[in-house]
């Protein structure tokens, strides 16, 4: 077979970051709106604060008035409500996204569904997923990495996704679940495969989409890929890489790999997306397609399509 296709999620990521300028631009002419995105971080985590750092220069760039709210790790439950109530209430604020993890001493649950579901632009909150499950794709907020996810695949088979076989592995509510409901829409036959599915890589042989989001490294070898399978690959994971050699501090250096063995996978599948440079981008693009959304809402007109 020949080599796959390499997916390239940063290039379908900046045409998304581009529709998401010229919307804004028509927004702010047509009716003097300007979309207003809200991070709210809590700690010092090192990867938090570079995901914010990234989505508050992302927002800016496509012209989003950006705002972030940093919070002390000690921060109490009621201080962290009380920020989330006042940015459901500022009429200048369209999308509102709280950093998780949060600290141990904050139920997240409680947090999320405080976010007013119409500027819930991570898709988290209850009513979002209900909408998503009950398939009206077209109102709910849908969480950012699978949005992307899907529209990569989109990018490869098209619309309609009729007589396909699509295999998630992993089940959660970020990710595995809500690419099921994608998938779903679009007409294939899903199956959600997980930890706990017997002989998971003769399922994944069935698939003629197959979605990792299991969050182990290199995972799924090219035993568990189907030839001409479309492989879309969720996960970073950070392992050591001696063949770089050592940090100052004298441990291995490290390097970014997915959940699927990409170079075995890669020789079987029709088309596959790499780690990193595949779903990554896509993440953030969809943050900012979700907000633009958002704002036209707000304002009364119909958001572009993406």
């Amino acid at each position: 077979m020949a080599e796959a296709e390499r997916i390239d999620g940063k290039a379908v990521a900046a045409r998304i970051i581009e529709t998401v300028k010229s919307g804004t631009a028509a927004l702010k002419e047509t009716a003097g709106t300007v979309p207003g995105l809200a991070v709210v971080i809590i700690g010092e985590d090192p990867a938090s604060q570079v995901y914010v750092g990234s989505k508050a220069k992302t927002a800016k760039d496509c012209g989003f008035t950006s705002i972030k709210h940093e919070l002390r790790a000690e921060t109490s439950e009621e201080t962290l409500l009380k920020v989330v109530r006042d940015l459901n209430a500022d009429p200048q604020v369209h999308g509102i996204l709280v950093q998780l993890p949060l600290p141990g001493h904050i139920d997240e649950a409680k947090v999320i569904q405080t976010i007013d579901p119409d500027k819930d632009v991570d898709g988290f909150h209850l009513i979002n997923v209900g909408r998503l499950s009950t398939g009206d794709t077209a109102a709910a907020f849908v969480p950012c990495t699978p949005a992307g996810s899907m529209l990569l695949i989109r990018e490869v088979l098209g619309d309609d996704l009729s007589g396909k076989n699509a295999v998630i592995v992993g089940r959660s509510n970020i990710v595995g679940k809500p690419m099921a409901q994608l998938l779903l829409a679009a007409n294939a036959t899903v199956t959600i495969a997980h930890s706990r599915t017997k002989d998971l890589a003769a399922v994944c042989r069935g698939a003629d989409i197959l979605v990792a989001a299991v969050g182990r490294p290199e995972m799924l070898t090219g035993d568990y890929v189907k030839d001409g399978a479309v492989v879309i690959d969720v996960g970073i994971n950070r392992i050591d890489a001696p063949e770089k050699g050592l940090k100052e501090d004298g441990t291995p250096k490290t390097r970014l790999v997915g959940d699927v063995n990409y170079e075995e996978a890669a020789a079987k599948a029709a088309a596959i997306t790499p780690v990193p440079g595949g779903v990554g981008p896509m993440t953030i693009a969809m943050l900012m397609a979700n907000t633009l959304r958002s704002a036209c809402r707000a304002a009364g007109i119909t958001p572009p399509k993406f």
